[in-house]
């Protein structure tokens, strides 16, 4: 018997056919290539849009500065606002598998109508001698179109693919437990060789051969993440769908209340739980009582009524309970994220345009587009995945005793700090900047600030070790911490933190622009940025980000790890204190 469950994966996944997954054949790092090169092709095309959108938005479409960056942060903040359909449908209905296939041909759809948009006569801006493009409404919305399609089609990736790689880890086998850890790693490693192509080659092309070529060619690579995903189907593990989690959730919300008068046993075994080794929900092991928000274990308070007729609606399990007990608790670390995402949102705008102002002369003859720095921020990741992974994880290990080093919460804390420092280079580098030009007089919106763009480096390279700190770790968690049956809901629930800081950003920037440009004045944030003062509103996002750590210590502090009835030991550092 104990040869017969070797042979399969104890953690429910099963193959294509439906059958238990076989550990020999399937899953683990063998199926893994297939899946990070789909991710890495899919982020290639996606940063090949985004990183230089906000200048296509000023040149083709004839927008200001607020009004382009508020405009890219909306639809970014899109991109992660949809994970949470996608996600939905994965793990109630479709499964990841499929939900990633089905949205892929939308993503393409949208990346085509871009591709048109920007090349095809009739749907191109028509510019005039000073290089002033002037768009119809039609040409305007074709492009809006393309972009909100595209926004649907990776709301059906992003929540599911970083899941999807993690099911192909069995959480009962402990050496594939902790290759699970490192899978997250270098998951977001090859998120950014996909960044780093396309804020180098795809930014240089769309500045110096064009927008058409330029979104062109993430529509061909996002057709190779298309068959890169498909031709590793074999190897794949899937999770079956567990059924609606908002049905669930909405059960134990209405149980609950049916019985707020009864009181909750003292003995936690009264409460009602499946006989069986399974929990009863499609996918999901069983999950230990905790005492956490006792006022909803009433809904698993065994009545007499209950013993005649029970109604999921009137009386629920006690993994079920724990399912929305484990949502609950997970809100509050989300909710620390969005100031994260919107320092993190600012390389794709408020950078950009700072870089702008900057000499991107490199030698006699070449210049560096100012959106082409974020490589900076990419280079930075890929160079701090492996020397955390390899390196400081061990380090950690040994002083610590845990397998991941730094528990997950501490992993994410470390990552917020250094997003502060972030902040404090940019608002330097503004102040030596605005030194500069009182110093030269150089006031015009053109003129260009004799220092060069490489000195923008640090705060994008800083940014990156963050992010490797912060964003990994909330992958991680996200999935970790979230019932077997919802994480890719979870898994969504952590990506809309960037939608909610991409939103915070336009919230801030129109606040600060509506207060500092009261009685006539020009304001922090003008289209002439050589008259503003973009430092004081990096200024306001280091205090900000100081602020939101200060809460994130609370939070974290009060926050019990999650832990499976059936294998409470497998699950390492679900005791922060093991």
């Amino acid at each position: 018997m104990g040869e017969v469950a070797d042979m399969y994966t104890q953690d429910g996944t099963v193959d294509m056919k439906g059958n238990p997954a076989v550990k020999k054949g399937t899953g683990n790092w063998r199926a893994c290539p297939y899946i990070l090169a789909n991710e890495c092709c899919e982020r290639l095309a996606y940063y090949g849009m985004s990183t230089n959108l906000v200048n296509y938005m000023k040149t083709r479409l004839g927008q200001g500065n607020s009004v382009a960056a508020n405009n890219v942060t909306n639809w970014s903040g899109t991109c992660y606002i949809t994970p949470l359909i996608g996600a939905f449908l994965a793990d109630a209905y479709m499964g990841r598998y499929w939900t990633i296939a089905s949205f892929m041909v939308i993503y393409i759809i949208g990346l085509t109508l871009l591709t048109m948009a920007s090349s095809v006569k009739g749907l191109v801006p028509s510019c005039d001698s000073n290089g002033t493009c002037h768009p119809t409404e039609p040409q305007t919305a074709a492009v809006f179109v393309a972009l909100y399609l595209i926004a649907l089609g990776t709301g059906g990736i992003k929540p599911c693919v970083s899941s999807f790689g993690a099911d192909q880890f069995d959480e009962n086998d402990a050496r594939e437990q902790k290759s699970k850890s490192s899978f997250f790693n270098w998951f977001y490693f090859s998120i950014n060789i996909g960044a780093l192509v396309a804020s180098t080659v795809l930014v240089y092309v769309q500045t110096h051969v064009g927008w058409g070529w330029g979104f062109g060619i993430p529509a061909v690579v996002m057709a190779i993440a298309v068959v890169s995903f498909f031709i590793g189907t074999p190897l794949y593990r899937h999770q079956r769908p567990g059924g609606s989690p908002l049905t669930r959730i909405a059960q134990v919300l209405v149980a609950s209340a049916r019985k707020w008068s009864l009181a909750v046993p003292a003995d936690k075994s009264q409460l009602h739980e499946t006989l069986d080794k399974e929990s009863g929900i499609e996918g999901s092991r069983k999950l230990e009582h905790t005492d956490q928000f006792r006022c909803l274990d009433k809904a698993a308070v065994v009545t007499s009524e209950d013993r005649t007729a029970a109604s999921p609606w009137r009386l629920c399990t006690v993994t079920q309970v724990e399912e929305l007990k484990s949502v609950v608790r997970l809100l509050p670390i989300w909710a620390t994220g969005i100031v994260f995402a919107t320092v993190y949102g600012q390389m794709s705008t408020m950078f950009v345009l700072q870089g702008n102002t900057l000499d991107q002369r490199m030698g006699p003859k070449f210049s560096v587009p100012s959106a082409t720095l974020s490589m900076a921020d990419t280079i930075s990741v890929i160079i701090w995945v492996p020397v955390y992974d390899r390196i400081i994880v061990p380090v950690v290990r040994s002083v610590t005793g845990r397998p991941r080093g730094f528990t997950q919460l501490q992993r994410m804390g470390i990552g917020l700090v250094i997003s502060i420092f972030s902040m404090v280079a940019a608002g330097v580098l503004d102040i030596v900047r605005l030194r500069a030009i009182a110093r030269h007089g150089l006031y015009g919106e053109k003129d260009v600030v004799p220092i060069s763009i490489f000195w923008q480096i640090p705060q994008y390279f800083i940014i990156g070790c963050a992010e490797v700190f912060t964003f990994v770790g909330q992958l991680e968690f996200f999935y970790d911490q979230a019932p077997d049956a919802m994480r890719s809901l979870c898994s969504a629930l952590s990506l809309t933190t960037l939608a909610l800081g991409s939103y915070l950003s336009t919230v801030l920037v129109t606040i600060v622009t509506n207060i500092t440009t009261r009685h006539g004045k020009i304001g922090w944030i003008p289209d002439n940025l050589n008259r503003g003062h973009l430092d004081y509103f990096f200024w306001l996002l280091a205090v900000l980000s100081l602020l939101n750590f200060l809460v994130y210590l609370v939070i974290a502090s009060w926050y019990k790890y999650k832990k499976t009835a059936d294998y409470p030991e497998a699950k390492g550092e679900h005791n922060p204190e093991q």
